[in-house]
């Protein structure tokens, strides 16, 4: 006769163990100033569950995925009272490892920049211009960067999406507010190129969902429209919208001898508010005479040859721009930061073969990180740290958005309005090949809100690309005024 509890007993040992938090706590102590702060330092996965209900029956709550985060607050601190700030990178597809460790954490890496990238086996140091001074910090992965994973089980695809993936990471936000009985304390989300995106509609995700109401969004090299920086057949405005980067990036490799900087983004963002969009919408109707004005600014403004523009009907696609400016030399230069260059092996190429900000730099992240948060923050996994996922990236579902642009112009609409003391900060790289600073005020020019409220937004720009923080002198003048943001919108 079979034993049925030994085959009952078999079947529980072979299915594996429920995911459970695994935070690891660690102490930590930083000099601001002569100042000695104490802090703890949180880093683990927390596991993200969704009650079931069938038939209007509950049936508990089933795991869902395992999200990475680390968290920082200060000891000597009233929890109540200090303000918290959540805090992501983009994409989609990329961890929080460029915020962590490039601006806001108390940690940061020495990357180099463009004219000095630091050598390997690269090094971290302390950070005193850290936004810890002024709030407690959580970085968040969301689901299948970092170490976060989706559960046994379930499928990773179900988080790669826009609204999967505003409402786990509202969902992480939720969790530690109340297990950290942050309730009462002046929340912040910080949010850099797509986390910008995800920051916008998460504003308006954790008002309606859950009431949780934000004090303030810091966006990092913005972009709430997409259609704003996507060139695709029939939308022309991208065409326009990255011209005066265009000029910033040719300013920055000589085509503007000693003209100020300044000077050539008044005349690039009048051309590209005016006479180009213009220009662009008359199609065959415009004038050869016309059209040849047209060529001969843009050629001037952007450092390509009248030649090219005439040839490209006065549409220069980015990535294009960035292979073609530099080609007689052999080089091209950065998408996400203009100022950096690399050799292109094949001088024929429509796009350039490797983007040298990127490439530069993220040897010095990887390093940092993986040395960091098993060495100094204790936590142990075998799994590979994803620091940014091309699959998941181009995986990417925008469903919600079928038969029109991704937007979320109207979220962060609303939640402005419904939160009138929504505080908003934008920073913009003027070197940022990816997200344009011009794209970017071009958008926020259109939030749906009163007069009034547009005082609740305030603006930084930097000598930089779209980690402005790579360049030192943008680092510390950046911590400064996010952290003067912070202050003045904490309300306390």
């Amino acid at each position: 006769m079979p034993d049925t509890n030994a085959d009952e007993t078999a079947e529980a040992e072979s299915k594996p163990a429920p995911p459970a938090d695994d935070l690891v706590t660690t102490h930590h102590t930083l000099t601001v100033k002569r100042r000695k702060l104490a802090y703890t330092a949180q880093t683990g996965r927390v596991v993200l569950r969704k009650e079931v209900v069938t038939d209007g029956k509950f049936e508990g709550h089933v795991p869902k995925a395992e999200v990475f985060l680390t968290s920082y607050t200060l000891d000597d601190a009233e929890p109540g009272s200090r303000p918290v700030t959540f805090a992501f990178n983009g994409g989609p597809g990329s961890s929080s490892i460029w915020l962590h460790l490039g601006l806001l954490g108390p940690r940061r890496v020495i990357s180099g920049d463009v004219t000095d990238p630091a050598p390997p086996p690269y090094e971290l140091a302390d950070n005193p211009e850290t936004l810890l001074t002024h709030s407690d910090l959580v970085f968040i992965d969301p689901v299948s960067t970092g170490f976060s994973r989706a559960s046994n089980g379930e499928k990773a695809k179900d988080f790669h999406g826009f609204t999967p993936d505003i409402e786990s990471v509202g969902e992480i936000i939720r969790l530690w507010t109340s297990r950290n009985q942050r309730w009462l304390s002046p929340k912040f989300v910080a949010g850099e190129s797509y986390g910008t995106t995800r920051a916008a509609a998460l504003a308006a995700h954790l008002q309606d969902r859950h009431g949780l109401y934000l004090n303030g969004i810091l966006l990092i090299s913005s972009v709430l429209d997409l259609g704003s920086i996507d060139f695709n057949e029939g939308n022309d405005e991208p065409y326009s919208l990255f011209v005066p980067t265009y000029a910033a990036i040719a300013h920055y490799h000589g085509f503007h001898g000693d003209r100020p900087l300044d000077d050539v983004l008044a005349d690039a963002e009048d051309f590209a508010a005016r006479d180009l969009p213009w220009a662009l919408a008359r199609g065959a109707r415009l004038s050869a005479a016309d059209k040849a004005e047209a060529v001969a600014t843009l050629a001037s403004l952007t450092g390509l040859s009248e030649s090219y523009v005439d040839k490209v009907n006065l549409r220069i696609e980015h990535v294009r721009f960035y292979t073609e400016l530099l080609r007689d030399k052999g080089l091209t230069t950065g998408r996400m930061d203009g100022r950096f260059i690399t050799w292109e092996p094949d001088g024929g190429r429509e796009h350039m073969s490797d983007d040298a900000s990127i490439s530069r730099i993220i040897g010095a992240y990887a390093a940092g990180f993986n040395h960091y948060v098993r060495a100094e923050l204790e936590y142990a996994n075998d799994l590979p740290y994803e620091i940014l996922s091309m699959e998941v990236n181009k995986a990417w579902s925008y469903s919600d958005f079928e038969g029109r642009t991704v937007s979320v112009v109207d979220s962060l609409s609303s939640a402005m309005r419904a939160n009138p003391h929504l505080k908003v900060h934008v920073a913009y790289g003027h070197y940022d090949g990816a997200t344009p600073y011009f794209a970017a005020e071009h958008v926020l020019a259109h939030l749906n809100i009163p007069d009034e409220l547009r005082e609740n937004i305030d603006s930084a720009y930097y000598p930089a690309g779209h980690m402005m923080y790579v360049h030192e002198g943008s680092r510390v003048q950046q911590s400064k005024d996010l952290a003067a943001f912070i202050r003045n919108s904490s309300n306390r």
